[in-house]
């Protein structure tokens, strides 16, 4: 088993802020990982005069004891490294207050914990991390989920909503489902458990804290939704289509009778 690192923080400082964002797609690590790390598996290295970061590879970042100079610093020089960066990024904020007796409850954004070393300050980023991830998906989702009532009108007429849009709709849908699932892994414990497993319940707490679970299972019933409702308009639209063009032809074929009689009436 690992040795359990210090805390990173002076004994003076009882109380730290945390800061996490989703800045965009992706976060290139490798420049990182030679600037002696704290942690690795998240990435966890030294930020601002006293403060330190917890990199994700799938876009996320959390900062903790950075003062908001140091914030922009940072986060600026991360811009050459994110790849697809949102133009709106999801936040949220916690602090971290030292407290040996209620280890991983939350009080008014306040998240207790015994100590504030590395690990702990992993597991308290994994959710952080997490949480932010879904707040961008769920305002995302929301903004798609607007649109399924007009979609439930074309299912009762003629449906106007191109094909294109259709699937589009599916397609970010599938986007996301793989986002949070394959990349972000929502509902995967950190791998950091297997080194610190008397960590789980802390991990555990806070999840059911954040409500990390509840939130995703809500998430892909919107999305679930969104898609069923997608294609539907779209088998619709195509079946309509299809009818269509059967009627052209009828239409064709009548037309082409028609010229026929005329023709042969005619030379009669």
């Amino acid at each position: 088993m690992p040795i359990m690192s210090p805390s990173l923080f002076s004994v003076s400082q009882s109380t730290i802020a945390a800061h996490a964002l989703f800045l965009g797609q992706s976060i290139d690590l490798k420049p990182f990982i030679t600037l002696e790390p704290l942690g690795t598996d998240p990435l966890v290295i030294k930020a601002g005069a006293e403060g330190c970061a917890v990199l994700f590879d799938y876009g996320a970042v959390v900062l903790f004891g950075l003062s908001p100079v140091e914030e922009v610093k940072f986060l600026s020089d991360l811009e050459a490294v994110t790849r697809e960066a949102f133009e709106q990024p999801s936040s949220e904020t916690a602090t971290l207050r030292q407290d040996r007796t209620g280890a991983g409850k939350l009080e008014n954004d306040v998240i207790l914990m015994a100590e504030l070393d590395v690990p702990r300050l992993q597991i308290a980023a994994d959710v952080l991390a997490k949480s932010v991830v879904l707040d961008y998906y769920e305002l995302a989702t929301a903004a798609v989920f607007d649109q399924i009532e007009s979609f439930a009108v074309s299912l009762q007429k003629p449906p106007r909503q191109s094909g294109k849009v259709l699937l589009d709709q599916i397609g970010n849908t599938l986007l996301i489902q793989h986002k949070i699932v394959g990349r972000v892994e929502i509902l995967e414990k950190p791998d950091l458990l297997w080194d610190y497993p008397q960590f789980d319940r802390l991990y555990l707490r806070l999840e059911d804290e954040y409500e990390i679970r509840e939130r995703h299972l809500a998430l892909e019933k919107k999305l679930g939704l969104i898609s069923r409702t997608a294609e539907t308009a779209l088998d619709l639209q195509q079946h309509n289509t299809g009818l269509r063009l059967e009627w052209y032809v009828v239409i064709l074929i009548v037309i082409e009778v028609i010229l026929s009689l005329y023709e042969l009436f005619v030379k009669a």
